[in-house]
């Protein structure tokens, strides 16, 4: 299939194009982020995202396509790392910068944070919490919950986190999460 073939058919929203789309690039975007001080895992997670950034883009009608494909999720790949990065610089410095946060409060957020997930659909309540409550792999939660494979878990657990971002931001103000 062409890239504008593949296009075509994710417009429409067929998943079948994304499945393609998935297993052409996954080396290319892996690598990616495994060059620029990545691990296996991140690097998935990142092109995971990227992925859903260009279905939804897609979808939506709102991205005229002017490049190949691949150079399009690098670019969203690229960008998504860079930010991935930086965030990782900044929690590194506050670390160092501010004494660590007790402990007492670090269960408050927690308790935000579940309280939030309690408002969740079943599923979402369960992928949310067996990956970062239980740590368990994408797999295992794909096989615990019934998926079919990673990528649906993957796909399920973002599309979670922003719903949960979404109610936390509305429950909360940012003060209740700072010092």
């Amino acid at each position: 299939m062409t890239d504008q073939e593949i296009f075509d058919k994710i417009c429409q929203g067929d998943e079948s194009a994304l499945k393609v789309i998935y297993q052409k690039y996954y080396r290319m975007m892996v690598r990616l982020v495994l060059n620029n001080s990545g691990t296996e895992q991140e690097a998935k997670d990142i092109y995971q995202e990227a992925v859903v950034v260009f279905w939804q883009k897609a979808v939506s009608g709102n991205l005229v396509l002017t490049s190949k494909i691949s150079t399009y999720i690098y670019s969203i790949c690229l960008n998504l790392w860079r930010k991935e990065l930086d965030r990782k610089k900044r929690h590194t410095n506050e670390e160092h910068d501010r004494p660590h946060y007790q402990q007492q409060e670090k269960e408050e957020r927690e308790r935000i944070v579940r309280e939030c997930i309690d408002q969740l659909g079943d599923t979402c309540r369960k992928v949310l919490s067996y990956y970062y409550f239980d740590g368990m792999s994408m797999q295992e939660i794909a096989d615990r919950v019934g998926f079919a494979n990673t990528d649906t878990a993957k796909t399920k657990k973002y599309k979670c986190k922003k719903k949960l971002d979404e109610l936390i931001k509305t429950a909360y103000s940012a003060h209740d999460f700072l010092d």
